[in-house]
């Protein structure tokens, strides 16, 4: 196990009589003691969603959550022995039949939502075998020098990867390399002072990126992070658990959140790369964005251009994220990529989870959707791209039986302990619009 955490099953956490169940009551009575009378006024129908589903006590009743696992057969002892179930009927959908060359592994079937045009769910598109080979790519090729990690700011990773190292010490039996803080090297990186004043993090507003701004969006500053003076040498194993992304193709800028073009366009791994345009393929883009469920008018400058989704759609750019089991994704949008329509591809691996999207506002009521590793949601058009989305739970004790080493001695075994408390979600975007050539366009904007 990378870490040493005792994980709480999620029987437990049903259970009135376990020590979990009674640990989160008194956490709760605990936070809760001071909290207003008219608190939850204050909230938005999307905060006040996330708050349902992060709640620890009592635990998040999944009868609203839509959980299409319940209409496959194969998927039972998926579903069993995870606890956790929604409804399959619990949130208006469209079924839609695939086109037979995206098909995968005999799936035939995707879901769309006539409140969200653009949104596609498809069940259980990555078969068993291809979500391991992903979850070992995203561990062992993705999460490694060049790519970078959220821990690249603060520590001096091995070039080979965390994850290699540590299946290096487990299969040697060695100890643990130790990981020295990069605000310790003799050669840290020049960081730009913040222009802001000391205190709590403040949110970033991003300008929604566009053609009509992408030079000015380029050319602006974007500053390595600081180092953290206060982290201390570490041994691989520690860190594993405190990795939360990798990032894939063109290189994102947290700090800013928008692309770092200057850095180059990165790779995206082949296989990623033909899951995603297989799941973009696979859609009838006619039964998505027909009959006009979004006008003309709403695609901005450029006319709509799902229908040559399946010729011209070229993924670019994205993020691999590690979810641990207390982790959250709060209400966010997406405005960095100057392609505002283009297919964002989700794919979920691992431990499942709900998964919240609503409107343009906070103010627009989520609806709530349960993801299981296969799953793959698309994210595409205006109103979609630009929809507010969060992934507010992580479900214990959902990891599915084919993620489940067949023996003791089975080279498996230590990617299970790993998933059993952990969400992998390979999320894939692509920046630029048909047409759009970077270079040229800053050459005429210079």
């Amino acid at each position: 196990m990378p870490a040493t955490t005792v994980s709480t099953s999620a029987a437990d956490l049903h259970d009135p009589t376990s020590a979990a169940f009674k640990k989160a009551r008194r956490q709760y009575l605990k936070t809760t003691r001071n909290r207003t009378e008219h608190v939850e006024a204050e909230w938005t129908p999307f905060r006040a969603a996330e708050k349902k589903f992060k709640a620890r006590f009592p635990p998040p009743d999944l009868s609203g959550v839509l959980d299409l696992a319940l209409l496959d057969d194969s998927r039972a002892a998926e579903v069993s022995n995870g606890v956790w179930k929604g409804r399959p009927n619990a949130v208006q959908c469209e079924e839609i039949e695939l086109r037979p060359r995206g098909r995968s592994s005999g799936i035939r079937k995707a879901y769309i939502f006539p409140n969200t045009p653009g949104l596609v769910l498809l069940p259980s598109f990555v078969p068993p075998d291809e979500q391991r080979r992903l979850v070992r790519w995203a561990l062992c090729d993705q999460a490694r020098h060049p790519n970078a990690t959220n821990l690249d700011a603060h520590y001096i990773l091995p070039e080979d990867g965390l994850w290699n190292r540590f299946l290096q010490s487990k299969k040697e039996a060695c100890e643990d390399t130790l990981v020295e803080p990069r605000a310790s090297s003799p050669d840290p990186p020049e960081v730009i002072p913040s222009p802001e004043p000391p205190g709590p993090r403040k949110l970033v507003f991003n300008e929604p990126a566009g053609k009509h701004n992408y030079v000015k969006l380029s050319a602006a500053p974007k500053p390595p992070p600081a180092p953290s003076p206060s982290v201390s040498p570490s041994p691989v194993s520690s860190l594993i658990p405190k990795l939360r992304w990798a990032n894939i193709g063109w290189f994102y800028h947290w700090g800013t959140k928008h692309y770092d073009f200057t850095q180059g366009p990165g790779v995206i791994h082949d296989e990623v790369r033909e899951v995603c345009k297989r799941a973009v393929t696979a859609v009838e883009w006619e039964k998505v964005f027909g009959s006009e469920r979004i006008p003309r008018g709403g695609w901005g400058e450029d006319a709509p251009d799902w229908d040559s989704w399946h010729e011209i759609y070229e993924p670019d750019a994205g993020i691999v994220n590690f979810y641990q089991a207390k982790d959250t994704l709060m209400a966010h949008v997406d405005r960095s990529e100057v392609c505002a329509t283009s297919p964002l591809v989700s794919i979920s691996l691992g431990c499942a989870a709900v998964f919240l999207i609503g409107g343009l506002t906070r103010d627009v009521e989520p609806i709530p959707i349960l993801l299981r590793s296969g799953d793959v949601v698309i994210m595409s058009g205006p109103t979609c791209r630009r929809a507010y989305h969060g992934v507010p739970r992580i479900l214990e004790g959902t990891l599915p039986p084919h993620l489940v080493a067949e023996t003791d001695n089975d080279e498996w075994t230590v990617y299970e302990e790993y998933l059993r408390t952990t969400r992998i979600n390979v999320n894939v975007r692509q920046v630029f619009p048909r047409g759009f050539n970077p270079e040229l366009h800053s050459a005429a904007g210079s």
